[in-house]
């Protein structure tokens, strides 16, 4: 899994957990609903400043860190 399949997987879950839609997390977080649909897809060709921007509303932001073989 790609470092961006796991961060979408990471929103996606938050998003579950806080009972938003797409568009309602879209909307809350300032960002569009196809950006938080291919982020949740893990679409490895996304802004990181939106990431960051997403990961925000549950209080994370994305930071360098060793790759992991594991993932």
């Amino acid at each position: 899994m790609n470092t961006t399949n796991v961060i979408g997987a990471f929103v996606k879950e938050q998003r579950r957990a806080a009972g938003l839609t797409q568009q309602e997390f879209a909307l809350r977080a300032g960002l569009g609903l196809r950006f938080v649909r291919d982020l949740e897809q893990g679409k490895e060709t996304v802004r990181l400043d939106k990431v960051n921007q997403a990961l925000a509303m549950f209080g994370h932001h994305a930071v360098p860190a060793p790759v992991d073989d594991r993932l």
